[in-house]
């Protein structure tokens, strides 16, 4: 005999599973349970087994308890059924049985077992298709996405020693630059960096992100992060502060777009990979802070891509365009007719290798050239404003974003005229930075494993800025000059850092640790002052120094930090900075 089953609806439920019941029942040759009792005990038997998520039990076994009266006489006629078809070679002898059961004589156990499993199958199937079975599994877009995170809690000590200069030696560009134009020949002093009272702040990172896998070789992401402006060094938010309309008197911080991007992943052989990347993402660059900041984010486009050579080299690559500034598209915004767009680019690439030179030792090493079109300031054409409302045609040369350190010049050609009391008032002005930036780096790192858990590492980088001139910066400098700012331009343009860390390569686990020590030296024109690292001597270049650090964790996922950095100026005006940072960072 071959027992054909229809399809079950969520209606039909309960009687597929009484009629499962019943099956292994007449499979024993035993009584028949009553309807309702035999729902709930195969019920229960296919949640402990995994086979229905625990919220759908106590659904099924009300609505077969609901049931029990009018599934009875169903199952009685079902098994009545099969009997009839068997025709035993004699009638059985029937035995008392409990109100509300059946006995059934004979089902040969082939056709038994072909039911079971039908039944099974059918079961299953549509708890898999309608979501209601396998709790320890979830839908496809679930396991597509993948979330990540952390959170990061530092104490900040910022120290000035004694001997700094604080006679508005430290104009704050960035400051003047993204607001209204400062009045060269006002008696007040332009904006000012600190240089000489201590800070103590309590600072807070957090961010949250996702990937998702799109399948065929595409991925999408996204990350939120904290931040007290929209640096794009520093996703810090220092607790308390009152500014940009958030913080202060427990008022609530603000959350950035830091990441969104598409990728796509060309597929290769094991080793090799070829991939490209748009939108904002991270830097696709082998590279340290002297250059490019921890936090950075590059928008754009970027393609990547390494392939093996023999068994231990492995070239690898990556170019792009980014863009770095955007003119406003009603610029100039208080005129009819508009200004010349200056939109400014980075253009980049870099090529390098992996070596493993013998079975404890690797390096790593590469050279890439960095153009930044169209980010040097320009004289802007004969104008007189007269008030700081008006704009010059060379105004969005200004940079959009700085720190500290860069040689910077003036944007506007004032004329003078009666308007301005022929030079002697109403001198607004903004200012550019007074170099191109062209910069070839070169940067290497080597990796001991001998000791293995443990690895020693040196990590070195060199940065030239092959534009960088002397002489054409001096015509036009407004800072970093002589003694009382009357002297000769003494910047530069060359930076270099060499670094040692030993300890494990990351804190997967409670108790790994780690130490390091560094010296940089990031002379006033050598990197992008706007992108290098926000944290050693307050941000900038024109700094030379050391950092201390060391780190423990205290599980997989949280660790302990601290480091200590010592900065001095070097070039211009005396400035001394050391600044101390305990973290305790959370990931996950």
């Amino acid at each position: 005999m071959k027992l054909r089953l229809l399809p079950l609806r969520a209606s039909l439920l309960p009687s597929a599973l009484l009629l499962a019941a019943t099956l292994s029942a007449l499979a024993a040759d035993a009584p028949v349970p009553k309807p309702a009792n035999a729902t709930v005990a195969l019920i229960r038997s296919l949640a402990e087994s995994g086979a229905l998520k625990p919220e759908a039990v106590a659904a099924l076994v009300a609505q077969a308890e609901a049931d029990a009266a009018a599934q009875d006489a169903a199952i009685k006629a079902a098994v009545a059924a099969a009997l009839a078809t068997q025709q035993p070679s004699a009638p059985p002898v029937a035995a008392p049985v409990p109100e509300g059961t059946v006995r059934v004589t004979y089902i040969p156990a082939p056709v038994r077992a072909q039911m079971m499993e039908e039944l099974r199958h059918e079961v299953l199937t549509q708890a898999a298709e309608e979501n209601w079975a396998a709790p320890r599994t979830f839908p496809d877009w679930v396991a597509r996405f993948r979330l990540f995170g952390d959170v990061r809690v530092r104490y900040e000590g910022d120290n000035f020693p004694a001997g700094n200069d604080n006679t508005g030696a430290f104009p704050n560009f960035n400051a003047i630059n993204t607001g209204a134009p400062f009045d060269v020949t006002g008696s007040a002093f332009s904006p000012q960096l600190n240089v000489d009272q201590n800070r103590a702040r309590a600072r807070l990172r957090a961010r949250l992100g996702f990937a998702v896998d799109l399948e065929e070789g595409f991925t999408s992401g996204l990350r939120l992060a904290t931040g007290e402006s929209n640096s794009p060094v520093s996703t810090n938010q220092s607790l308390g502060l009152a500014g940009s309309g958030q913080g202060g008197q427990f008022s609530k911080y603000a959350l950035w777009l830091d990441r969104a991007f598409v990728r796509y992943d060309r597929p290769g052989a094991p080793g090799q990979s070829l991939s490209a990347s748009l939108g904002r993402f991270e830097n696709p660059f082998f590279s340290t802070d002297v250059l490019w900041d921890d936090d950075i984010g590059l928008d754009g486009l970027a393609v990547q891509g390494r392939a093996p050579v023999g068994d231990t080299v492995t070239p690898f690559f990556a170019v792009g365009a980014f863009p770095v500034f955007n003119t406003d598209f009603n610029f100039a915004s208080i005129q009819p007719a508009k200004f010349k767009s200056t939109d400014k680019w980075l253009y980049a690439a870099q090529a390098g290798a992996d070596w493993q030179a013998r079975g404890d030792t690797s390096l790593k090493f590469a050279a890439a050239f960095y153009d930044f079109a169209g980010v040097e300031g320009k004289l802007s054409s004969p104008f007189t404003p007269t008030s700081a409302a008006d704009q010059g045609d060379t105004d969005s040369r200004r940079p959009s974003f700085a720190q500290k350190g860069n040689t910077y010049m003036a944007l506007r050609n004032i004329t003078p005229s009666a308007l301005n009391g022929f030079g002697t008032t109403n001198q607004f002005q903004y200012f550019g930075l007074a170099t191109p930036f062209r910069d070839l780096a070169l940067t290497v790192r080597l990796d001991f494993n001998r000791y293995a858990p443990v690895q020693i590492s040196l990590l070195g980088e060199f940065v030239t800025n092959l534009a960088f001139s002397r002489s054409a910066i001096a015509a036009k400098a407004v800072n970093n000059l002589g003694p009382g700012g009357a002297g000769d331009f003494v910047g530069g343009g060359d930076a270099w850092m060499l670094g040692l860390k030993v300890g494990h390569a990351a804190l997967d686990k409670s108790g790994d640790w780690n130490a390091g020590l560094v010296w940089r030296r990031v002379e006033s024109d050598s990197v992008i002052d706007g992108f290098t690292d926000s944290d050693f001597g307050g941000g900038g270049t024109n700094l030379q120094g050391w950092s201390l650090s060391a780190a423990y964790a205290l599980s997989r996922r949280v660790s302990l930090a601290a480091r200590w950095m010592s900065a001095d100026s070097i070039a211009g005006p005396a400035y001394k900075n050391d600044i101390l940072q305990l973290d305790l960072t959370a990931k996950f």
